[in-house]
């Protein structure tokens, strides 16, 4: 085991000063790259090291790969027998809610719906209400269902509320769609934090249960937290008083999903007596990329002021690119990348691309195609969204809940002549194999298993039909036997649950692989908490970056998380970074010209390299 004085040896001054930080509320601003994870992960090391039982310890995260690096570097610096509870926020709220799952109406077994499940349930709703889908949007009753529960408004709450006709249309779908969600057993991804607020208001004993066990409670990425999130961690820390949030105010970039940046702005009324630690030394950028990036954020009036700073080195000018169109923003991008692999020695893997919307990826993908370039789009179809693995997923899901009418739906969808055992109707079909699986999912280890579903089902023959699109379904499916082997020790109804709450849980950012040699193409909300050697950001236009429904909107804090937003792309890049923009780029078949972004006009000229549209070559770097 490593002992205190080696963990804190290996702190700068400010991280030592926020490890040492026990007692009370602590609030850590820290900026990118300055060792967030780092100062956490060694926080939770020194307690324990201090003589706290590591079961009393709950650190809280926003994203699996987040959790992932915890988990692993915590394992790394103790050998204690006890682990910590880590993980997101709907991770260990599901945790929670298996073992208390009764005081909130439901079983252990209950189905997380995903987004799509989601979305299939409300179209569902609306078919059942006799609601015309092309008249009135399911995607837009659903968020709009997500907003009422992160604010914490149940069906009465939003009936009460509905005036126009719209509003009491959804309030009417909103009631059948949770009453729905009920009758099968199963929770939605805002459930799952609501529903745990729930639990713990409307049963003292439950949360005076978790106060006691968990005396230190830490947030990571704090500025991500929504009001459900936000009342979640002062619910368990209410007790001791030990609430250690680390954040960044100025990389809040996810306000579409609920997050509240003035949560760290509340976080010194709420918690008055609280320590306020600022993290500000930087170990991923050089100086240049820092002073480029302040210039940026510094714009913004909703802050806490921090001035980055590393002992990297001032580094190479960063280059701000003109091109004419979208299609020579994606060749400059993969002449740059194939000049600095063949002159820097760098690997595919240390570029990434990134822009503000998924459309401007055609473009930039077409110049990757036509160069042979091997690269990867990050955002798109997520492999357990595919239809195949949800498929074969669906038949996993009824076996531990067979109230689960959208998995049973889904299961039975599948063409008759597929499913081998035909004793009589489809229906019949289908219902004598899920009781067979059900049986065997209590004896089968995971992997076995999913073989017995694939092989029972015809699934094989169902998604390969002899073309190439046949074969990569069929990919997908090995693909997630795959997963599956990782639960092989565990005992086959723990496996099952895992696997599925996995799959619900799962997030587009955790397919990124940096060990293969390969450029991830992706959007400026899916790159936080990663970095690059070289980053493109593309389509720095008014319109696009930031985008026009800022620019256009009433809100003033859009135009602010937009600019948050190109703080978080910058702040990506350790050694080089490229800004692009085109005079002309053609969006949903129109060709706009649009002026480059206003956020290029802070940046300091010293710093700066800009290359006009009509030049060929780049400067030669250092």
């Amino acid at each position: 085991m490593i002992d205190v004085m080696d963990i804190l040896t290996d702190l700068n001054p400010k991280q030592r000063e926020a490890v040492e930080a026990i007692s009370g509320p602590v609030l850590v601003v820290a900026g990118p790259g300055s060792g967030k994870t780092k100062t956490l992960t060694h926080r939770i090391a020194h307690l324990v090291q201090k003589g706290v039982d590591p079961t009393n310890i709950l650190a809280l995260t926003f994203t699996n790969k987040a959790a992932d690096e915890i988990k692993l570097r915590v394992s790394r610096l103790l050998t204690h027998s006890g682990r910590p509870w880590l993980g997101t926020f709907h991770s260990v709220c599901a945790r929670i809610l298996r073992s208390t799952a009764r005081y909130i109406g439901h079983t252990p077994d209950f189905t997380i719906y995903d987004e799509d499940d989601s979305l299939d349930l409300v179209k569902s709703v609306m078919r059942k209400l006799s609601i015309e889908q092309k008249q009135w949007s399911p995607a837009k009753i659903r968020a709009i269902i997500s907003s009422a529960k992160n604010e914490l408004q149940n069906p009465e709450d939003y009936e009460i509320a509905a005036t126009d006709h719209f509003s009491k249309l959804v309030s009417k779908v909103y009631a059948l769609y949770q009453k729905q969600l009920t009758d099968q057993n199963a929770l939605d991804f805002d459930d799952i934090l609501t529903k745990t607020i729930q639990l713990f208001e409307q049963n003292p004993r439950i949360l005076e249960h978790y106060q006691t066990q968990f005396k230190y409670v830490l947030v990571d990425e704090f500025q991500d937290t929504n009001a459900v999130q936000y009342k979640i961690a002062n619910l368990l820390a209410q007790k001791h008083g030990n609430l250690y949030c680390i954040g960044d105010l100025d990389q809040s970039i996810y306000s579409f999903r609920g997050a509240d940046y003035r949560n760290i702005l509340y976080f010194e009324k709420d918690w008055p007596t609280a320590k306020v630690i600022t993290l500000e030394q930087n170990y991923r950028s050089t100086q240049n990329i820092l002073d480029v990036a302040h210039a940026i954020i510094s714009q913004n009036s909703n802050r806490k002021e921090k001035r980055l700073w590393t002992e990297n080195g001032k580094g190479e000018d960063i280059v701000v690119k003109e091109v004419e169109t979208e299609r020579d923003e994606g060749d400059f991008i993969v002449s740059e990348l194939e000049r600095l692999v063949r002159e820097k020695h760098l690997r595919l893997c240390d570029f990434v691309v990134l822009y503000r919307t998924n459309a401007q990826s055609r473009a930039i993908e077409e110049s990757f195609l036509r160069n042979g370039f091997p690269y990867k789009i990050i955002g798109g179809i997520r492999f357990f969204q595919r239809k195949e693995v949800k498929d074969l997923l669906s038949w996993l899901k009824i076996c531990l809940n067979p109230n689960d009418a959208l998995a049973l739906e889904r299961a039975s969808a599948m063409p008759a002549r597929f499913l081998q055992q035909k004793l009589g109707s489809k229906i019949e079909t289908v219902m004598l194999l899920t009781n067979d699986f059900s049986q065997k999912s209590k004896t089968l280890k995971l992997p076995e298993f999913l073989e017995y579903v694939i092989e029972h089902t015809g699934f094989e023959q169902y998604v390969r039909d002899g073309t190439e699109k046949g074969d990569e379904r069929w990919d997908n499916v090995r693909g997630l036997l795959s997963v599956s082997l990782k639960y092989e020790s565990e005992e086959p109804e723990v496996a099952l649950r895992s696997l599925l709450q996995e799959a619900a849980l799962a997030q587009e950012t955790d397919t990124i692989a940096y060990e293969k040699d390969l450029t991830n193409l992706m959007t400026l909300h899916s790159v936080k908490g990663l970095e690059f050697p070289v980053v493109f950001i593309a389509g720095c236009e008014q319109g696009l970056l930031p985008h026009s429904r800022a620019l256009f909107g009433a809100n003033f804090d859009d135009i602010e998380e937009e600019r948050r937003l190109c703080y978080v792309g910058v702040t990506r890049a350790k050694q080089k970074l490229y800004l692009l923009f085109a005079r002309q780029r053609t969006i949903f078949g129109k060709i706009q010209s649009n002026p480059p972004s206003q956020f290029l006009q802070n940046l300091p000229e010293h710093l700066i390299t800009f290359i006009p549209a009509e030049e060929e070559t780049i400067i030669e770097l250092d």
